[in-house]
């Protein structure tokens, strides 16, 4: 039995180094799919009653949301992508990267409030993270014309 459960969690790791070369290499419809079996992987030995971290740890599971989460996103599959991104934040929520990516999206949705929330919480968890004091700042600008423009309209 132990040995049966190293192949299967040998057998993810591989799925996910795979997707990650792939993924590296610009080749999105292969590491999507490799992807997608690793996070299905990590959901069959956890609804089996295996231990967690028998086949997939957190920061594994979290990357391949977080990496599928891009793919979607470079496809303009906005809401699949925060989708992946919230799911990454759920099993790994120290992990600053998805937070900033579905910041990114969010902004560009307009939904400035919760964008402002994500880019946040990336400097709380990683006050050196540039990219996202610039987007925090970016956010409160375009917030503040968005406003002036309502107030504008209504007079």
């Amino acid at each position: 039995m132990a040995a049966m459960e190293g192949q299967q969690g040998q057998e993810s790791h591989a799925t996910l180094t795979l997707a990650q070369a792939h993924f590296n290499k610009g080749e999105y419809a292969e590491a999507e799919t490799l992807y997608s079996a690793y996070i299905r992987q990590c959901a069959c030995a956890a609804s089996s009653g295996e231990s967690p971290g028998s086949k997939c740890s957190p920061e594994d599971l979290a990357t391949a949301y977080n990496n599928r989460g891009q793919i979607k996103y470079f496809r303009v599959d906005f809401y699949e992508a925060m989708d992946d991104y919230t799911s990454a934040i759920e099993v790994q929520p120290n992990f600053e990267v998805p937070y900033y990516n579905r910041g990114l999206i969010l902004y560009r949705l307009g939904y400035f409030d919760d964008a402002l929330e994500d880019f946040k919480k990336v400097l709380d968890l990683n006050p050196g993270f540039q990219d996202a004091t610039l987007s925090l700042k970016q956010t409160i600008l375009d917030k503040e014309e968005k406003q002036r423009r309502n107030v504008e309209k209504n007079y």
